[in-house]
């Protein structure tokens, strides 16, 4: 199997380059590479190796690869031969399945361009391509201006003018020779400018430490040679979904020096374009003060961090960092700084305020004159790489390691170099180590290939998106039971236990906000959220979604730490088998935003959303109200009137019908009357033959569900204030009949509510009015009640615009 995730094009590039006529192996690579480029896979980009017109021949070729006639398609006319084909379309045969996966696991694996639809972000024109952007630049012989972060003030500060006059310039114009790389890259590229990222700095230095992963986020398929042409792009992860972020190479100066962000090198521009990157992803280089490197790893890698202060430590410490090792997560650890002393060194050899990583964790057999067993052993590395290293037990050429085997010191790659990496026990880590960081990756961010050799596990992940709406289900923390269970629920049941435990199952829950630190220059600041976590011993006997009764006499089993007002909260948790069902929530109800929720587990769960299915109760739609005398006599005086307007053929426009309800609800509208949406909207949804008119028997069925719909709104509002609490609205509507879920209840408060999350008696009407035409039009198409149905391009169009 082709490793698709870091397949290289300049393997065959270069190869290609000295061959005249290209060989048959050159040929395959190529269109298996074109083949992958077609799903759009993410890191992998196509590249016109061969003529124009030779690349659009395979393009084209493979689009009709799964023909009926596939098997006698030419691959490329005078290019590939007939023989030559069929080994090829051998080739494409295999990646057929892992193509698939990829279309089917297309919003994690795709990489979205920046302004594309569904990237989450915007452009003033097209979404911006690189490669594209590159190819025009190099024609028309200009240099990239990126019209989407101006080389201007905004782009540095939203809360302030600057304090002196800065000046964008590129590399070429700071230095002579300017290179992207300067013999390679190291953590020590990376200097820290006026700007306060240093959080972002830290996560860039342990990037580096990883080269896969650095250039996932880097690419290099760019740089300052023949190709130059002012653009360079990077790769981020955002909330589910990988962005190519574009950008020209102007950078803010200051007396001919870089302010932010810079290396070492006064050539070398990688961390420079890298910062400027990420501060258009977040609006301005100002965005950038203040964070966490949790934050920044995790949009260097999608994966869910983790942090364990030493004194605090859980019991089973150790057992965390070994699963982790074996799921690859990226681990650092560091001693807290001398306030007084820059780096400072302890008398074990280790620095203070230093950033470690762990490379391997490691149960090892040892055998001394007393004792016979394992010891838990960690290896560290100094980013440094010199002889700064611990000094202590089980370090280079410590007495301890003559109890160990040479068979077992091969097997765990056990050399004494002054390479800056040392091996030392868990107790003495936890003695002289203050924090731990463990990034968890997803589950895709490693290759089969490295799976299979490196005899590694992955992580299963579920993941949800989601919103609070003021109203309807931002319903703050347990504190405020009235409104806590209308807050998003999602269920999850955990069936297998953890690899060596026979009892419980290891589980981490992320929650993380959407979208906060773009908003700043709007003064919005990160809300306060958390999450709870509730057993359900007999899922089949509670209400989706759980009820406010459920949460008065059932305590939480979990819970996040905290509720704090940071981008991400996350949490391990053992638990025993069993279902649960997660609640975040922001700290108080009616605070508005967007959520990212992430389920890590060792074993695959069944997840999903807790909630009602979306649906109707014909009985209760079409069952008639009892009718006392006086509500009789109203209803017959009603009917007296629709016909004195309707004249000879008995029908009513819509302005007539708005006559007919204001006369008959006048008391209920409170002099305002309906408005014409609503009652060009009550026509649509009686108006089968689409006459834009009322008939009397159709009048008469409105009449009836405006009634029902009266006295359901008159038994929310029971002030008479004119309005009710979002929060009924989902039992309201269940009143009328409509089964509706978080998702769609949510969508109906954009639409209907106002901006105190609350719903008018009009706005529930119309509200009521939209929802039954839908339902009516989608059971009309779905005869057989499948729960879909197809509509053509002309019926959609009508059913929506005339509705």
């Amino acid at each position: 199997m082709i490793d698709l995730k870091s397949y290289p094009a300049e393997i065959y590039e270069k190869r290609i380059r000295k061959e005249k006529k290209p060989s048959l192996q050159s040929k395959i690579e190529y269109c298996e590479r074109v083949y992958i480029s077609t799903t759009r896979y993410p890191l992998v980009s196509d590249r016109n190796i061969f003529p124009q017109s030779v690349n659009n021949s395979v393009k084209k070729s493979f689009k009709s690869e799964n023909s009926k006639n596939s098997n006698d398609v030419m691959l490329v006319k005078k290019f590939v031969s007939p023989i030559e084909a069929r080994v090829i379309k051998g080739s494409l045969s295999s990646l057929h399945n892992t193509k698939s996966n990829l279309h089917n696991d297309k919003e994690r694996d795709y990489v979205y361009k920046y302004g594309e639809k569904g990237s989450g972000f915007r452009s003033r024109s097209e979404p911006q391509d690189f490669l594209q952007i590159r190819d025009q630049c190099l024609d028309s012989g200009t240099l990239y201006e990126d019209p989407e972060f101006l080389a201007e003030d905004s782009s540095l500060f939203f809360s302030k003018r600057p304090d002196r006059y800065y000046e964008w310039k590129r590399p070429h114009e700071i230095v002579d020779d300017p290179q992207l790389f300067v013999e390679g890259y190291s953590r020590f590229d990376v200097q820290q400018g006026e700007l306060g990222d240093c959080w972002l700095l830290a996560a860039v230095a342990n990037l580096t430490l990883y080269k896969r992963l650095f250039f996932q986020i880097v690419p290099d398929d760019q740089g300052f040679d023949d190709k130059y042409a002012g653009v360079f792009h990077f790769r981020f992860w955002q909330y589910g979904k990988w962005i190519d972020v574009v950008v020209d190479d102007r950078l803010p100066t200051y007396r001919g020096q870089l302010v932010f962000l810079h290396s070492t090198e006064d050539n070398e521009f990688w961390s420079a374009l890298l910062e400027k990157a990420y501060a258009k992803l977040h609006g301005s280089y100002e965005a950038l003060k203040g964070g966490s490197t949790c934050e920044a790893m995790e949009d260097f890698t999608g994966g869910v961090t983790e942090m364990y202060e030493m004194e605090n430590s859980p019991p089973n410490l150790f057992k965390i960092i070994h699963k982790a090792f074996e799921r690859s997560s990226l681990m650092g650890c560091s001693i807290e700084p001398d306030p007084n002393v820059l780096e400072a060194e302890t008398p074990e050899g280790l620095i203070r305020g230093h950033a470690y990583s762990i490379t391997r964790v490691q149960y090892v057999d040892i055998s001394t004159p007393n004792v016979t067993g394992k010891i838990p052993l960690l290896r560290l590395r100094n980013p440094w790489g010199n002889e700064a290293e611990w000094n202590g037990a089980w370090s280079d050429d410590s007495p301890e390691w003559r109890y160990i085997s040479e068979e077992e010191k091969q097997s765990i790659g056990l050399t004494f170099d002054n390479d800056g990496e040392f091996w030392m026990s868990f107790k003495d880590f936890q003695t002289h180590f203050s924090r731990l960081e463990i990034c968890n990756l997803n589950p895709d961010s490693l290759t089969e290939e490295e799976l299979r050799d490196g005899n590694k596990k992955q992580w299963e992940m579920n993941v949800f998106e989601g919103e609070w709406v003021r109203g309807v289900s931002a319903g703050g923390c347990r504190n405020f039971l009235d409104t806590f269970w209308h807050n998003p629920q999602y269920r999850v049941t955990l069936s297998e236990v953890d690899d060596g435990d026979d009892e419980s199952c290891t589980l981490i829950v992320a929650l993380m906000q959407k979208n906060r630190r773009s908003i700043r220059n709007t003064g919005v600041e990160e809300l306060t959220v958390g999450f709870a976590i509730y057993h359900l011993p007999y899922p089949d006997r509670v209400p989706k979604p759980l009820d406010m009764n459920f949460f008065k006499y059932n305590a939480s089993v979990a819970r996040s730490p905290s509720f704090i007002n940071l981008r991400e909260v996350s949490c391990r948790f053992k638990l025993p088998r069993g279902t649960y069902c997660i609640v975040p929530s922001t700290f108080d109800p009616n605070e508005e935003g967007e959520f990212l929720l992430r389920v890590f587990s060792e074993n695959k769960t069944d997840m999903e959303i807790n909630d009602n299915e979306i649906g109707y109760e014909q009985d209760i739609l079409e069952s008639p109200l009892p009718v006392a005398p006086e509500l009789q006599q109203q209803s017959n005086e009603i009917y007296e009137h629709f016909l004195k307007l309707a004249g000879t053929d008995q029908e009513v426009d819509w302005f007539e019908l708005k006559e007919v309800l204001d006369y008959s609800m006048k008391q209920d509208m409170q002099a305002r009357g309906f408005s014409k949406d609503i009652c060009r909207s009550m026509v649509a949804m009686m108006d089968e033959d689409h006459s834009g008119k009322l008939g009397f028997p159709e009048f008469k069925i409105l009449w009836g569900l405006l009634r029902k719909w009266k006295d359901i709104w008159y038994s929310h509002d029971q002030d008479r204030s004119g309005s009710f609490s979002g929060f009924e609205l989902r039992d309201a509507l269940n009143m009328a009949g409509y089964r509706v879920n978080n998702k769609l209840l949510n969508a109906l408060m954009h639409r209907y509510g106002n901006k105190n999350g609350e719903i008018q008696f009009d706005d529930f009407i119309l509200c009521a009015i939209k929802l039954k035409t839908m339902f009516d039009a989608f059971k009309s198409k779905d005869e057989k009640s499948t729960n879909s149905a197809t509509f053509s391009l002309e019926e959609w169009l009508e059913i929506t615009l005339y509705t």
